[in-house]
């Protein structure tokens, strides 16, 4: 078959060449439509209860992660000058398109009692900026004796303020987030200037439009280092421009079109997708090392140009194909996961690695043929004492040492199995982040000031129509008897809810105040309700986003701390019980929801996704190795070159505290298939100087280790240097990627090269004892 193919390249070459070009422009008109992704990355499966609790949410309520903060730590704050000019920027701030609304101290409201009209009236604290400093102190002191606002907007105790800023929800998810938070930015900088201060920025719309800028400048930068380190080693190992070009030019070709079908599939850049490009240069090149290996390699034999170009097709054409396939079922089996993140990762990687090595099957032997005869200082590096003294060492290793490397490789499989038990599997929304980035040490300064900004909900549905209101208003008593439980988490921020509302409400209701802050009595609450009677009341309207409309369901919005997915585990389990013992579960239904929450969910979720995906990988690539054995002991021993390199790469991370999350638990699936590929290197080889050639086992070892080890070790350094360009990424889960792919690579060449034969010379020696015990017993027979 590989004949055919071999023969049906050359000979229409021109023909590959012209649909390769016209494919390629096709596909960069494609690439040219790619956007980054604005919207929030779903992981959990649509018919996932929390995910649908999460939605019901969100049609009842809206989004709960439209909100964005600006914080101002000053004593100074409420100076005339600062006062005034915080004034003016949160103006500047509502009035751009997109900005829904915009809660600071300079635009607070207050209520009054109406004994007229029989209800509330809304009035601001301030109709315009005050033009006297005593003016800022009577303000000053109107907010401290609103207890509502503490907490909330100020923090009277570290003279810390907050200016929420509330999205729309259609721009929160589009292209035009990017560009109001730039202009938010832009104008908080011009206070920053004038008052030597420093603001600090955080909330869900300023987070993910900070992370997905930094997505894609590093895209931008991974690629540019991808080519650099490729290309480098490339004409090092080769020596030779024209090599490196045809390579180079065949990956980038492959990029493109894995760009272009992310475009045609209808995806977007996201973090994982971003990696795609980069990751397809990384791993396409060890394509080109191994054909063009394979060429010189034969020209060095006998000299004839065809010769060579036809058996380099059909020498390696298969071992590449099963290698290929092995790294693409590495990526494709997170299709399982039904995660839309990274079904779409993994589908496009698959399918790309395989697109990207057709494209060197094809437009590697037709360069060469167009070149001329490579020169001697070209052919050198086939020669290398370098390599022939470490390849030499392997294979006395192999035939001498075995108990030595068994030894080995099982301290090190002990070894790594302590390391194991030392993970921590946790996640944060931020973690991925370096500590000193602006992102993560301002989310920190919320958390100190106001106990963080990440979306926590609680819904409440009272399964009756008024039910929040009517049987003696119970359903507020419980909600406040909930936010009083719920108190003692220094994680939680202040509450706002219905129940702060009424609070609110009855504080102005007795005179306005500070001590009257309270949830009233039931004599009083109905007292109270006379004057909501009116929806189209101002008071009605303030309270309208705490209700559904026939106001059987209510919320209790919490901020919280970025406390990572264990302790929110832990949170969970204290806070539920004590909602089921204050809502009784035939009475109520009560969901607690929100980000927060669905971070949580989709952290245990894809984390068990993962290593479903692990173990559907190990079963795929294992019957891919049925192709070339049809032995289970060959095909189960052969697995373990690559999953000794798994378990030490586990090891390491729990040796030096890298926890398991999704971002790093991606390594395992990935690096095993890449792994693999050096295994059906090697066993493709083997099966030739075995079958093929009729050599003993022995001397096919020797052979297979000295004709398929070069172009392993070009990989391996190839693999290595350009998989650790990603840690130079700012993303912790990334950087962490590219580190532990880079090691477990190297370690998987080790046990490819040296572990493998070892476990080959085991297994035949055995049958070939078994073989003479047989042929004793019937001597004697």
């Amino acid at each position: 078959m590989w004949n055919k193919i071999a023969e049906l390249i050359i000979r229409n070459r021109l023909f590959w060449i012209g649909l390769i070009i016209v494919s390629t422009i096709y596909m960069g008109y494609q690439a040219s439509r790619i956007q980054l992704s604005y919207e929030f990355a779903r992981i959990l499966p649509a018919n996932d209860p929390i995910e649908q609790e999460y939605q019901r949410f969100r049609k009842l309520f809206g989004e709960d992660g439209s909100l964005m903060v600006i914080g101002y730590q000053s004593s100074e704050m409420y100076k005339l000058d600062n006062f005034n000019d915080w004034y003016d920027l949160s103006q500047a701030i509502k009035k751009h398109e997109g900005i829904k609304n915009v809660i600071s101290l300079t635009n607070l409201i207050d209520l009054k009692v109406n004994e007229i009209t029989k209800r509330f009236d809304v009035k601001p604290l301030l109709t315009q900026k005050p033009k006297s400093q005593a003016e800022v102190d009577s303000i000053k002191d109107k907010i401290a004796n609103l207890k509502f606002y503490e907490g909330m907007v100020v923090n009277s105790k570290t003279n810390t303020t907050l200016m929420a800023i509330t999205f729309n929800e259609k721009d929160l998810n589009s292209k035009k987030r990017i560009s109001i938070v730039q202009e938010i930015r832009d104008l908080a900088h011009q206070f920053e200037l004038k008052h030597k201060t420093t603001l600090h920025f955080s909330g869900m719309p300023f987070i993910r439009t900070a992370t997905m800028q930094k997505v894609s400048h590093e895209m931008e930068l991974f690629m540019g280092l991808a080519v650099l380190v490729t290309a480098a080693i490339l004409w090092f190992f080769f020596r030779s421009i024209r090599f490196t070009l045809v390579s180079i030019l065949v990956v980038l070709i492959g990029v493109v079109f894995s760009v272009g079908t992310l475009v045609m599939m209808g995806y977007k850049i996201t973090m994982l997708t971003g990696l795609i490009p980069p990751l397809l240069i990384v791993i396409g090149v060890p394509n080109c090392i191994f054909l063009i290996n394979r060429y010189q390699a034969e020209l060095l034999a006998h000299g004839d140009k065809q010769l060579a170009i036809r058996n380099m097709i059909t020498g390696i054409g298969l071992s590449t194909f099963l290698a290929n396939m092995t790294t693409a079922i590495g990526f494709g089996v997170f299709y399982f996961t039904n995660s839309s993140l990274l079904v779409e990762f993994g589908v496009v990687s698959a399918l790309n690695v395989m697109v990207t090595y057709v494209l060197c099957l094809v437009l590697v032997p037709i360069s060469v043929y167009y070149m001329g005869l490579p020169q001697v200082k070209h052919l050198k590096h086939l020669d290398g004492q370098w390599a022939k003294k470490f390849l030499s060492w392997i294979d006395h290793t192999v035939h001498n040492n075995r108990p030595a490397i068994y030894l080995t490789a099982l301290v090190v499989v002990l070894v790594s199995a302590y390391g194991v038990t030392k993970i921590n599997v946790i996640g944060y929304v931020v973690d991925d982040l370096p500590k000193k980035d602006p992102i993560y040490t301002d989310l920190r300064f919320f958390e100190e000031n106001f106990n963080g900004v990440l979306p926590f909900e609680i819904m409440i549905d009272t399964k009756r129509k008024n039910g929040v209101f009517d049987n003696q208003a119970e359903a507020l008593y419980k909600i406040k008897s909930l936010q009083n439980r719920l108190k003692q988490y220094k994680e939680f921020s202040k509450p706002l809810s219905i129940v702060e509302a009424v609070r609110f409400l009855y504080q102005s209701y007795k005179g306005g105040e500070a001590r009257y802050f309270i949830m009233p009595s039931v004599f009083e609450l109905s007292k109270l309700s006379e004057y909501l009677q009116t929806d189209s009341s101002s008071a009605s309207k303030q309270i309208k986003p705490f209700l559904n409309n026939d106001k059987s369901i209510t919320r209790i919005s919490y901020q919280m701390a970025d406390v990572g997915s264990v302790r929110i585990k832990e949170l969970m389990k204290e806070i539920q019980p004590q909602v089921d013992e204050i809502f009784p579960k035939d009475q109520y239904k009560v969901s607690l929801t929100g980000h927060s929450l669905v971070f949580l969910k989709s952290n245990d979720y894809l984390l068990g996704n993962l290593y479903e995906s692990l173990l559907i990988a190990i079963v795929l690539i294992a019957l891919v190795g049925m192709v070339l054995f049809r032995s289970i002991p060959i095909i189960i021993l052969s697995k373990l070159p690559c999953l000794i390199p798994l378990a030490l790469t586990a090891g390491i991370m729990g040796f030096f505290d890298i926890h398991f999350k999704p971002s790093t638990i991606l390594i395992f699936s990935i690096t095993f298939g890449i792994a693999s590929d050096g295994t059906v290197y090697f066993l493709t080889r083997y099966r030739q100087e075995l079958e093929d050639k009729g050599n003993s086992v022995r001397e096919s070892i020797t052979n297979t280790i000295f004709g398929t080890g070069l172009s392993m070790i070009y990989t391996a350094i190839i693999l290595f240097c350009g998989f650790s360009i990603f840690a130079a990424s700012s993303f912790g889960g990334t950087a962490a990627m590219g580190v532990m792919v880079s090691i477990t690579l190297l370690i998987a060449m080790c046990t490819n090269l040296i572990l493998l034969p070892a476990l080959l010379l085991t297994i035949n020696r055995k049958k070939l004892d078994v073989r003479k015990t047989k042929a004793v017993v019937l001597e004697e027979q």
